[in-house]
This record gives C-alpha cells, structure tokens and sequence, in this order.
C-alpha cells in the first residue's frame, strides 16, 4: 500500500496553542495515527503562525509567496517544526496574526480566508501534494471551497477533502455583500456558501467536502435534528450519506496522574492513596477546609449556556445543602462569573471559583477531586470527562454527544460514571446524590474510581477508524 499522505489544516494545535478541543484533537490525533501506522503514513498538520507561536518556538524558515485573496496581494511566509516524525507548518502573516488572540476579531472571516487559501497555494512549495487535506471547523472551511472552485487544476484534482464539526454552533456567518470582496467568490461560486440570505462558510464546507465527521457517533446523529442543528438541519439531512461519527480521544502520556508534573503527588489505579494528598493540597489552595471525607465536586469549564451552566446555578442551593465542597474553575459569561461569586461570598467553607483557565491548574483539579459535573445541554464530544475518569474523578454527566457515548451510569452496579437526560435540576441533584450515596461506601468508591481510571480513553481505536475512513474514501476515489 502507498504511503498515504495526510495534510490536517486547523486553526490551532498542541502542544503550540490551544483555546478548546479543537486543538487538543489537532495535536493527538495526528500524533496517534504516526505512532500507531508510522511509515503508512505522512501526516502534516497547519495552523497560522500566531503571535504566542512565534514567541515561544524557534521554527525553522521555509520560504516566502504571494497569496491573493480578491484584490489583495498578501506576504504568506512559511515556517516549519517537526516532533515525533510529524512535520507542523505555520502561516506567517503579521497582519492577520501577530494579535493577543487567536479568535473574536472584527475581520476573523477574512484572516481564516486567508489562511485558507495559503493552505493550498504552497502545497508545492513545500513540495508536499496530499492524498487528503483534513479541515476543522468554520476557520478552515473554506478549504475544500477553494480547492473545488479556486485550485481545480491538475496537480490539486487528486485530493480528496474531509471535514470535521467539533461543534456546529459555531457556522462563520457574514453578510452575503462581502462574498465577493473578502472571499474571492463570485457569480454563481456565491450559492456554495449562501444560506437564508447570509454567508454560512459552515455549510459550504459540508456541501463540498468528500467525508463530514463528527467527534462522536451520538453526535452525528443529534445534528440531523433542529434542537442541535443550530439552522443547518436540512444541509445536514441533505449530506447525510457523507457523514461519519468518531468518539475523540485523549493524549493519554500529557494526561497520566502516574507522571503529571502538575500534581502535588503522582498517584495510578493500582495506588490511588496518593489522591487524597491531591485533595488535601487542593482544598488548602482553593482556601477550603482540609477534610479527605468531604468529596469534592469539580467543574473545570468555558462558562456558557450550552455547557449546563442554567442547570448547575439552578441546582446549586440544593447541592451545597449537601455534606460537599465544590471548585469552578473557568471564564465566559459575565452574567455567569459573577453569579459563582456572589455564592463562593455566601458559602465561602463550601465553594471556591477561580474566574481563570490554564492547563496546570486545571489538572491539579482533575486530580485532587472526587466528582466531576459536566451536565451539558449540548456536547459534540467532550473530553473533560475523558480526562476527569483518567485522573479518578468520577465523572456525573447528562446523556448527550459524546457523554452519551463515553460515560456509562454505575448506578446499576457497572459503569463508569453517573448520568441523566432530563434538562432539570431535579434530575442534576439526583445524579449527583447517586453518586455521593456511593461515595459514602469507602470500598465501593475506591473499586468504582479504578473502573474509572481504566476506562481506554485514548486514541487507538478512534485512530484506526480514522485511518480507515481515509482510505475508504481514497479507494474509492
């Protein structure tokens, strides 16, 4: 068989820039299909060249272009790293990309367009022509756009696109006026990304993609109804013959308490004794009470209303009546943060909230908590629970996406976590009483928490459904 070559176009990766899922899939994805089918593969992925790359990172200068984009004419330079066999380009452009962040500025659509096209336009100055390119998300949308409309000559005809949803919400949508002007697409070029009178650079890439995935089974199917659809029902139901769901996975050697620079204490299923130190040390760091008897309930989130945020302040009261601590660690919605202050100021021995996100602290919680609530109105995968159940913290999660399809409820005696469907309080409180009511049978818990930690949340098998599905759709090329 042919060496398949593989290009993965994202707008972040790790380990060099992370906001959320994306680029945590982008970094282990790629990395778990080299470990697992090495020389079968020549896997390469691109992201743009940001200003917190380039401070970081000493890459190594690959060469210069010129990327036209309607009536512009844009400096592209092309930088380079490799680690572990993979080979990492990065888009230079000062302009688009020497900001504070990566995302949530006023010309965000033309900066990915850009970047869009640059993916494409120095494939052969790279002297890389790949069997696929694989695009995330609206950023990277206009990837398999521009290949069918801009770049359908003879050396690009070859390549067979496949483009993931990690979460539809999120659709690029602008003005139909700028098609033009900001996205090089004219006449009838226009229909590919119109949709209810407006640019949804989303539903062009499901229209001219070969293969959609998602990042869980459940998840696929959730997105052909309207609930979950966020508008793009009927182009999903339209597509649907192209759709696949794979369950992400996690970089299981960054998220191993057994070696963890970021814990207190490093701990593994067969000695989780080592857990309760975390805790002890978690407790006094957050200005709690030090007691390894009271559990600890976890929520390490990005504070908006699809991640359940309306359930958990509803529930709230009702939970703290409970013998429990709870730690928030996350930012997003103002309405939201000041809320968790306002409770951490009434019940300052019982909740504490860290208006902050960062990986480190992020992982001290993991580790030194006993329960993880993540009761999700929407949740296209999710791998906070993939990492709380790593770490032993049992997750408590609502069945939807990909919390459906990785936690199993233990209420019945199996499983690995606690779940429930129905978007009430009542519901969140009562999964989380199941829990605790296991929590109070110290040897339950302890075999529940190694049932847990050995659930196989890594990318093996979802690597070989990838790989797979590559070469299923090059076969049938």
């Amino acid at each position: 068989m042919k060496k398949l070559k593989i290009l993965y176009a994202a707008s972040e990766a790790a380990p060099f820039i992370t906001t959320g899922g994306l680029g945590e899939v982008a970094g282990s994805l790629p990395k778990a299909l080299k470990e697992k089918y090495g020389n079968k593969t020549d896997i390469r992925i691109i992201i743009p060249l940001y200003q917190e790359v380039a401070n970081k990172y000493d890459l190594e200068f690959v060469g210069k272009t010129t990327v036209n984009l309607a009536w512009r004419q844009l400096y592209c330079g092309i930088f380079k790293k490799e680690i572990s066999g993979i080979t990492y380009y990065f888009i230079d452009n000062e302009y688009y990309f020497k900001r504070s962040e990566c995302y949530g500025h006023f010309d965000d659509g033309e900066r990915f367009a850009y970047f869009s096209k640059a993916v494409l336009h120095i494939l052969p100055i790279v002297d890389f022509m790949p069997h696929i390119i694989h695009s995330n998300d609206w950023q990277t949308s206009l990837v398999p756009i521009y290949l069918k409309t801009r770049y359908n000559r003879d050396e690009y005809r070859s390549i067979r696109t496949v483009f993931t949803i990690h979460n539809i919400e999120y659709q690029g949508k602008y003005d139909l006026n700028i098609a033009e002007d900001v996205f090089e697409l004219t006449g009838n070029e226009k229909s590919i990304i119109e949709y209810n009178g407006s640019i949804n650079l989303l539903k062009g890439a499901l229209e001219t993609s070969d293969i959609i995935s998602t990042v869980s089974e459940r998840y696929a199917k959730e997105i052909s109804d309207d609930f979950y659809a966020h508008g793009l029902a009927a182009i999903i139901n339209r597509n649907s013959s192209k759709i696949r769901g794979i369950l992400n996975g996690i970089d299981t050697d960054f998220y191993n308490p057994d070696t963890d620079s970021a814990l207190f204490e490093n701990y593994n299923s067969e000695n989780i004794s080592s857990k309760y130190t975390n805790k002890l040390s978690l407790q006094a760091m957050a200005g709690l009470p030090q007691d390894t008897e009271v559990p600890v309930i976890a929520i390490i989130s990005r504070l908006v209303k699809h991640k359940g945020f309306d359930l958990i302040i509803a529930a709230m009261e009702e939970l703290l009546k409970e013998r429990v601590q709870i730690i928030v660690l996350g930012k997003g919605d103002r309405n939201y943060e000041l809320c968790f202050k306002s409770l951490q100021d009434k019940y300052h021995d019982k909740i504490a909230v860290r208006i902050d996100f960062n990986s480190d602290l992020a992982r001290k919680l993991y580790a030194g908590a006993d329960i993880f609530l993540m009761p999700s109105i929407s949740e296209p995968c999710g791998i906070a629970q993939m990492i709380s159940s790593r770490y032993g913290t049992v997750p408590v999660v609502r069945e939807t996406g990909g919390l459906k399809d990785s936690i199993k409820d233990a209420s019945l005696g199996t499983g690995n976590g606690f779940t429930f469907y129905e978007q009430t309080p009542e519901n969140l409180v009562n999964a989380v009483k199941r829990a605790l009511e296991v929590y109070n049978n110290k040897g339950q818990w302890e075999n529940l928490v190694k049932t847990v930690m050995s659930v196989d949340f890594s990318w093996k098998k979802s690597a070989e459904k990838y790989y797979d599905m590559y070469n299923n759709l090059l076969g049938d090329a």
